[in-house]
């Protein structure tokens, strides 16, 4: 019984294995003019993971802006990214692939970040 009991409780425990395409780093890079003489650059990072979880980090010039987690989930092809307890909202992606290569594109046509 004991032997049992260990078996079952073993096969409850594991994790569905994530496969999801997604998983991995993804970018969006902006330079922006702030005078005649300088630019900025904004930079984005989303490093997705297997557990429906994820880091995001914004970098203005070298300097860390933000970093925080974020939550995702996919249904039906359309990626959610949640950002708990920030000003930030969701996004709604879709992955495209075309001949820069795979992106993330919101659904008015922007992208949102390119895969690393």
């Amino acid at each position: 019984m004991a032997i049992l009991a260990i078996i079952f409780a073993s096969n409850c425990s594991r994790i569905p294995e994530n496969n999801d395409p997604v998983i991995g780093i993804w970018s969006r890079v902006e330079t922006q003019n702030i005078s005649d003489a300088g630019k900025q650059t904004i930079r984005e990072e989303w490093i997705f993971n297997d557990a429906y979880l994820g880091r995001y980090h914004r970098y203005n010039g070298s300097g860390l802006e933000i970093k925080t987690d974020f939550g995702w989930e996919q249904v039906d092809g359309i990626y959610t990214i949640k950002y708990p307890g920030l000003d930030i909202p969701n996004h709604y992606v879709s992955m495209e692939e075309t001949a820069e290569g795979v992106m993330l594109q919101e659904r008015d046509g922007n992208v949102l970040a390119h895969r690393e």
